[in-house]
């Protein structure tokens, strides 16, 4: 019985996915291909000194992403260390300068770590002016970036992918404002809150009193979830009956966090002029999404271990209203994207239960992956995976029309690099340096042994894949923390970025090459098997080592 309503559960979100993939990858290739500016965005463009007909370089393009995002995260820094003096501030005061840049960080790097209690830290203003307005414009970033790249392999002999402040602007407007309208009317309908009521104070049942904090809930709920931001209005996130009200919300949330992501093959498809192509990227992500919400549920419905066997079941740290199954979707899906929502705690899941949410971020999170990102990290893996298939056959290796030489396969490599090297040198030394190790052994870690290695593991790898979900038996909140997490959030943001513009910008400027019978067809069974097969092994033989140290140690003790 619970394998037939996992079934019915996945059926009932590839079901929507698959009524939306056409017209809304459709939509999104006209939003970034139309000629016509809207009278909104030529307002805009006018106030910023932008000729919305300029093209720009993948240098210049890269300016303007680091200078938005700059100025993005001194502003959100800004309103968090003046937060008492704003109007709805509810008497909080301002967080430290670590946790305000740590925040500052993590939202404007589509990250949304917190290392804190949201509803007793951050005020109002600070939540819609700041992290809201990122939740957006972050969002319209990766999909800018995403853009680009197929950008890249569309244009023949151009020096020029774009203009990013028009991609900024059309993500925003046309893509993200409307369907996170929509998504918060539906969200409060299902109950959802969404008000500006401050703390009330209620009689519990047992007769004490506790404070129970209001806010607008549901319109950053709904860009929360649709830009696979992550992050929470409360502590306890998407199990919190304010945030994700029932079984139905909880459903409507999982689509929202895949909607744009498994939508993006098709308008790669479109851009290039070749719908097989996104058919095919689409056939690993789904792949990749459906193996792990398959290998997920089937660890936590066998309950590993002695406590799981003697309850029942493996409920510890899961909502009743959802059990394990619509734990374990959404865990799939907001680690197999960038989200890093939860509706449940990972920190409580079965050894290799826990492991497999630090998997799908170990593997780029292209599962179907975040808003943009998911779609340009596994344009990489796709490059890496034809230049593997060229060594086979002993030919130049080509992907959508254009040659992949020593500069495109060096970029492409930086760009996979970035991550494990984030992930195992941020964990390494948090271990390695004396005063650090203490604070986390006496501070941070709640499980001392081998699963606070696997707290410490999780909280470094979702900060360099830009996640943002936690296990949270860790305490994050301290000095080292927050500074270095902060800073690997912009390291494994950014820095990936640079390499796929310039990767853009090489393509963009080459002629395409004619197909031969030599070429290797990359619409095919064959190229969705191996280029799912090089995804995988790129994770497993970089990231194996560690994981034997932490969650397989304890899955099999």
């Amino acid at each position: 019985m619970a394998w037939l309503l996992a079934l019915l559960s996945y059926a009932t979100v590839a079901l929507i996915i698959a009524v939306i993939y056409r017209p809304l990858g459709d939509y999104l290739a006209w939003v970034y291909t139309s000629g016509k500016d809207w009278w909104i965005e030529r307002g805009f463009y006018r106030l910023i000194g932008v000729d919305s007909k300029a093209e720009q370089t993948w240098r210049a393009y890269l300016r303007g992403v680091l200078a938005f995002s700059a100025v993005g995260l001194l502003l959100v820094y800004t309103l968090q260390r003046v937060q008492e003096w704003l109007p709805y501030s509810l008497g909080l005061k301002a967080p430290s300068p670590d946790l305000a840049f740590n925040t500052a960080a993590s939202f404007v790097g589509n990250t949304n770590w917190q290392s804190y209690s949201p509803e007793t830290t951050l005020g109002y203003t600070v939540q819609f002016a700041g992290l809201a307005v990122q939740n957006f414009v972050s969002a319209a970033v990766g999909l800018a970036i995403a853009i680009a790249l197929v950008r890249g392999f569309a244009l023949r002999r151009s020096g020029t992918i774009g203009n990013f402040w028009v991609d900024l602007t059309r993500g925003t407007v046309r893509v993200l404002l409307p369907l996170a309208t929509l998504a918060a009317i539906v969200l409060i309908v299902g109950g959802v809150i969404q008000n500006f009521n401050g703390f009330s104070d209620v009689t519990t049942l047992a007769g004490g009193s506790q404070a129970i904090p209001g806010g607008p809930v549901a319109s950053q709920e709904a860009i929360k979830l649709l830009g696979t931001n992550g992050g929470g209005f409360f502590n306890a996130n998407s199990a919190h009956p304010f945030e994700n009200s029932t079984a139905l919300t909880n459903l409507f949330q999982v689509v929202l966090m895949l909607a744009i992501p498994f939508s993006l093959p098709r308008t790669l498809g479109k851009m290039i002029g070749d719908n097989r192509q996104g058919y095919a990227i689409l056939g690993v992500m789904a792949t990749l999404y459906t193996a792990s919400f398959v290998i997920l549920t089937a660890l936590e419905s066998a309950g590993g271990g002695a406590a799981p066997q003697l309850a029942g079941a493996a409920m510890e740290g899961k909502e009743a209203r959802f059990g394990i199954l619509g734990s374990t979707l959404f865990a799939a899906t907001s680690t197999g994207t960038s989200t890093g929502a939860v509706n449940s705690m990972h920190d409580s899941y079965t050894a290799l239960g826990g492991m497999m949410p630090m998997l799908n971020m170990m593997l780029g999170e292209v599962s179907p992956g975040g808003v943009g990102s998911g779609l340009y990290a596994i344009l990489i893996l796709a490059v890496i995976t034809v230049f593997i298939a060229g060594l086979l056959i002993g030919r130049t290796p080509e992907y959508l029309g254009k040659k992949l030489g020593p500069k495109e396969i060096k970029l492409a490599a930086l760009t996979i690099l970035v991550s494990p090297t984030l992930v195992l040198g941020g964990t390494a030394l948090s271990f390695a340096l004396p005063g650090v190790r203490e604070q986390l052994e006496q501070v941070s870690i709640l499980n001392p042994g081998i699963h606070g290695m696997s707290e410490v593991l999780y909280a470094f790898t979702s900060a360099a894949n830009n996640n943002g979900s936690a296990f949270a038996g860790l305490t994050a909140n301290t000095p080292w923390l927050n500074v270095v997490l902060g800073v690997i959030i912009l390291l494994g943001r950014f820095l990936p970025i640079v390499f796929v513009l310039a990767l853009a910008g090489s393509l963009a400027a080459q002629d395409r090459v004619p197909i031969t019978a030599g070429t290797l067809p990359t619409h095919g069974p064959l190229f969705v098997g191996l280029l799912t097969v090089v995804t995988v092994l790129v994770s497993a033989l970089t990231f194996f080592p560690v994981l034997a140290l932490a969650p397989l140690a304890e899955g099999l003790l």
